[in-house]
Parts: structure tokens; C-alpha cells; sequence
């Protein structure tokens, strides 16, 4: 959750960018997750009620409905999109700039001409 809030503050508008693009892109099949899975889950708890889980304000008017579970879906579409942009897009971008910053680079694979003298020298060294 630190990386997160230094995202969040941070500011950085590529960052800020690849998240809004993704994260748009992956709420459509998180919405349909949740509405598909999720909603009929809260709705059993709705009881008698059919119109699902909540509670209307005027007894008997439907248009008083105050709707949790379409509450309840929206945070967890969310938390879901948010997660999945960060834990897949930005944590993974960030330990990625912080290798370049700290100078670590791939090592070095030896040329051919040096594995040969390392054979050469092993060689020698067995006789």
C-alpha cells in the first residue's frame, strides 16, 4: 500500500496515463464479473426484497429504493481495476526504474574468444 499512496502522489503523468487506458479497458470485464457473480450473491441477502440489497425509503415506492449492492458492486469494480492496474502495470514499472536508477544491469555475457581462453587455461592448468 506505500508504493500505492506514492503513486498516487507522485504525480507521474505516464504512469497516470498507462493506468487510466488499462484500468478502463479492464473495468468492462470486471463490471461484468461483479454483475454477473457478485450481484446475485448480495441479492440473495436480500431477502423478500426483489429489487435486491437495500431498502426503500417510502414503503412501497419502488423509486425510493436506496440500492447497496449497486453500491457495493461499483467499490468492489474499484478496488478490483485498481488493484489489478497497480500489481500488474505500476509495481512492476517501479522496481523497473528503481534498477535503472540504482546502475544494475544485465550481466555481461563473456565473447567467444574469452570462454576459449578460459578453456585453454583450464586446459593447461589439468596437464
Amino acid at each position: 500500500m506505500k508504493g500505492f499512496k506514492e503513486f498516487l502522489f507522485r504525480g507521474n503523468v505516464v504512469e497516470l496515463a498507462v493506468a487510466v487506458v488499462i484500468g478502463s479497458a479492464f473495468a468492462n470485464v470486471v463490471d461484468k464479473f461483479v454483475s454477473s457473480i457478485i450481484t446475485p450473491l448480495l441479492n440473495s441477502f436480500g431477502g423478500a426484497n426483489t429489487q435486491g440489497w437495500g431498502f426503500e425509503i417510502k414503503s412501497g415506492q419502488a423509486n425510493t429504493l436506496v440500492n447497496l449492492s449497486a453500491i457495493v458492486n461499483a467499490l468492489i469494480v474499484f478496488l478490483m481495476t485498481a488493484a489489478v492496474v497497480y500489481f500488474l502495470l505500476i509495481l512492476p514499472m517501479n522496481k523497473l526504474q528503481e534498477r535503472r536508477k540504482a546502475g544494475v544491469e544485465d550481466p555481461i555475457e563473456p565473447t567467444e574468444l574469452e570462454l576459449l581462453a578460459e578453456i585453454r587455461d583450464e586446459l593447461r592448468a589439468r596437464r
